[in-house]
């Protein structure tokens, strides 16, 4: 470090500061710092405040001896920045200065103050932290840093005082007064994208900058999850340019499959058909009982070449997004619907995997080529299966036995081997949204799950495997999909919930994903099968995309890539990229530059991947909102999903809409939240509300401008022996401040 005399217009940066107590033997003080930089008088005073701002922004601490060091973990005091809400509706936070190589703890901000504002994803919070049992954090904020979002999306209202916006983000508890010069030709009603012009704790107010038609329609539900989400819809000029110049491909170099029969299965609304399916029984004797299986995916490496403007394109949205009324495509729809679509009767390029398994279906061998293939047919899942059950219509019947039922026969083999291995079986349903042909709601029910979704499933899960093991063997760059086993933190809570219904999870051993099978099969055909679906759920790591292997917990494998939708997915272009390399399938193999940034990359759409699935939840939930709307004051049964100190999550049994009920409306005596058992009690009545229990419920409010749900609780909750008294001993009562004021007073008479 330079000890020559600075100028005062030099004053050290924050990160030099840091620099010189880091590469400090031992902790320093604000005088060697000063010495270092040689500064004095007003340097030394600006030196405490930036010493004094650095300590409460976390990235220094004092120790005892009042000496700076660079901290471990997470200090006593740190900037925050929201991320959102988890499951349960908590606030979370992460902190802004993490310079680890693991991924930073969980922290829950307490949000106990009546009348505080909404804190909003990306915005900065000070606050006091403290670990918690469970190994995560808690946070109690000191102060708030960041401002309020710049633009706001609402639905424009009508007052006596003229148009006012009220937010579609139930987080935001504020509505924006709008100018009448700044309405732009809105109306009320509409749907509008405002900026914030000005905020104060007593007026906030805004500018339309774009409007959405009328918010009450259904397509209005999917243009706020986007807008929300910040999702991007369009493609850049040039991404534009390269997909309309797209032509299709040649066999030059490509393996010739078109004479093979391989037919796409998908969902009867699809436009996008990235992977096709073949069998036959191995012809191979020292194979009895065996079968080779193709599954062909469409080559978007031929079209998508890396550091171009559809690369970078695809790499920023990372992935599509599907809605119950339209898709925001990872391609320009020249590529998704069209080259990169494996339509019936029309050559596409596609990069292939030969799958010989053994009539117990675990993998022998594989092959992957580059080839040309055409599609047979293009098929629903509804077709296939009723096909299978002896109702071929007029597409499968010829294809029923030269393809459909060697498919059949090859997936019994993988089910086989699926269940030796113990893949977690979670039975949780899937609402789907039904939109009539002009766009407007029908109704919303569980989505129909068919054998041949399975049949397909497997089929990818095997591709899937092969092209990991490929990758693997030949040391060339993948992005793995990793799956981890489940934290410790999770699986303590999960256990004591799992006691209070006399369920047991091993403890003390390794645990594999069939002890969580025997959990689910125990609770198969109880009241609470479906919670402990979902609590087992919430109890996994989340899946990721990495360079490093770390397996898949969940599906029980060892190694595991996504290979099979690189249409829309980033990760499967990054493995056919490697694959093509690797293979000297050609030159449009993965660069060398990506190969140094994959764990940036994975990192990236593991994000990406995240806030599509929000959005799409996100969707659903207001389309149900949409579709009860006129229903207030019904009466529906449900199931308490979701337990947190500010009241009760139910999940409606007819639509599976979720919806909230305040603690304040459960009555008038003080409940207690216990968070290990998913439970509230009150403390005077021991009236207790458990996750799983059964309820009834009245809908008292359904606001479409935020898509959100409240109940009233009609019947439920059961009074439980010992509880009353067991709640009201966890937290003493707060003496009355008037009795407090009362003992000082005597207690100054008496001295």
């Amino acid at each position: 470090m330079s000890t020559q005399k600075r100028p005062s217009d030099s004053f050290p940066s924050e990160d030099e500061i840091l620099d010189f107590i880091r590469e400090s033997s031992s902790p320093v003080g604000k005088r060697e710092i000063s010495r270092a930089f040689r500064l004095s008088g007003n340097d030394r005073i600006r030196l405490k405040a930036t010493l004094k701002q650095m300590i409460e922004e976390g990235r220094i601490a004092r120790t005892a001896s009042r000496l700076l060091v660079i901290p471990e973990g997470l200090p006593p005091v740190a900037v925050l920045e929201i991320t959102g809400t988890d499951s349960d509706g908590e606030v979370m936070a992460r902190p802004l200065a993490w310079e680890e190589s693991e991924p930073p703890p969980a922290i829950y901000v307490a949000m106990e103050r009546r009348g505080r504002a909404a804190l909003w994803p990306g915005e900065r919070i000070l606050a006091r932290v403290r670990q918690t049992r469970d190994g995560a954090y808690a946070a109690r904020i000191v102060r708030r840093i960041g401002a309020a979002p710049d633009r706001i999306l609402g639905v424009l209202e009508e007052t006596s005082g003229g148009l006012q916006l009220v937010p579609t983000d139930r987080r935001h508890k504020h509505v924006y007064v709008l100018n009448r010069g700044d309405l732009g030709g809105a109306r009320a009603g509409e749907l509008a994208l405002a900026e914030v012009t000005h905020s104060s704790r007593r007026t906030r107010e805004a500018r339309i900058v774009e409007t959405f038609g009328p918010s009450d329609k259904p397509s209005a539900v999917s243009l706020i999850a986007i807008q929300s989400h910040d999702i991007p819809t369009e493609f850049a000029p040039e991404a534009l340019a390269l997909a309309k110049r797209a032509t299709a491909a040649g066999l030059d170099g490509r393996r010739d499959l078109r004479d093979i029969p391989l037919v796409t299965i998908d969902g009867a609304n699809a436009r996008d058909f990235d992977d096709a399916v073949w069998a036959e029984a191995d012809r191979d004797p020292a194979n009895p009982g065996g079968w080779h299986l193709l599954v062909a995916i469409a080559d978007v490496a031929h079209y998508v070449r890396p550091g171009d403007a559809l690369d970078r394109t695809a790499y920023t949205r990372g992935n599509s997004v599907y809605f119950p009324d339209r898709v925001v495509p990872m391609l320009p729809e020249q590529l998704s619907n069209g080259w990169c679509s494996l339509k019936p009767g029309e050559d596409r390029p596609c990069l292939a995997a030969h799958l010989w398994i053994d009539r117990e279906g675990k993998l022998q061998r594989h092959e992957f080529v580059r080839g040309l293939m055409r599609s047979a047919a293009r098929l629903t899942y509804e077709q296939v299966q009723r096909a299978e059950d002896g109702f071929a219509d007029a597409t499968t019947k010829p294809l029923l036995d030269p393809v459909l039922k060697p498919l059949y026969g090859a997936y019994l083999a993988l089910k086989s081997a699926r269940a030796e291995r113990g893949t977690i079986e979670l039975d949780l349903p899937d609402r789907e949204v039904v939109l009539d042909d002009t766009g407007e709601l029908v109704t919303i029910r569980s989505a129909s799950r068919f054998e041949s979704h399975r049949l397909i499933e497997e089929y990818m899960i095997l591709a899937n495997v092969a092209a990991a093991e490929t990758l693997e063997k030949r040391r060339a760059p993948c992005l793995y999909r990793v799956h981890d086993t489940p934290p410790e933190n999770k699986l303590e809570p999960l256990r004591e919930f799992l006691s209070s219904l006399n369920i047991r999870l091993a403890k003390g051993q390794v645990l594999r994903p069939h002890h969580f099978n025997h959990i689910l099969h125990k609770a198969a055909g109880t009241p609470y099968a479906e919670i402990i679906n979902l609590v087992v759920l919430r109890s996994q790591s989340k899946a990721e995309y990495g360079p490093e292997n770390h397996g898949h917990f969940g599906l029980a494998l060892r190694r595991y890539c996504h290979f099979t939708s690189p249409i829309r997915r980033y990760a499967d272009l990054i493995v056919h990229r490697s694959l093509i390399r690797s293979l000297n399938f050609g030159p449009d193999g993965i660069a060398a530059e990506t190969e140094s940034k994959l764990a940036d990359i994975g990192e990236h759409i593991s994000l990406t991947e995240r806030r599509a699935e929000t959005a799409e939840r996100d969707a659903i939930d207001r389309y149900a909102t949409l579709y009860l709307k006129d229903r207030v004051g019904a009466q529906f049964s449900g199931q308490i999903a979701g337990v947190t100190r500010f009241g009760l999550f139910i999940t409606l049994d007819e639509t599976g809409a979720d919806g909230f009920v305040p603690i304040r409306t459960l009555g008038w005596e003080r409940f207690v939240h216990d968070e290990v058992h998913h439970r509230l009690t009150g403390e005077r009545s021991g009236l207790t509300f458990r996750l799983g229990d059964r309820v009834r419920v009245q809908l008292a409010e359904a606001n479409t401008a935020t898509g959100s749900l409240l109940f009233k609780l009609i019947e439920g909750g059961a009074v439980e022996k010992g509880r009353a008294r067991a709640a009201r001993s966890q937290k003493p009562r707060a003496k009355h401040p008037r009795s407090a004021r009362k003992r000082k007073a005597r207690a100054r008479r008496k001295r």
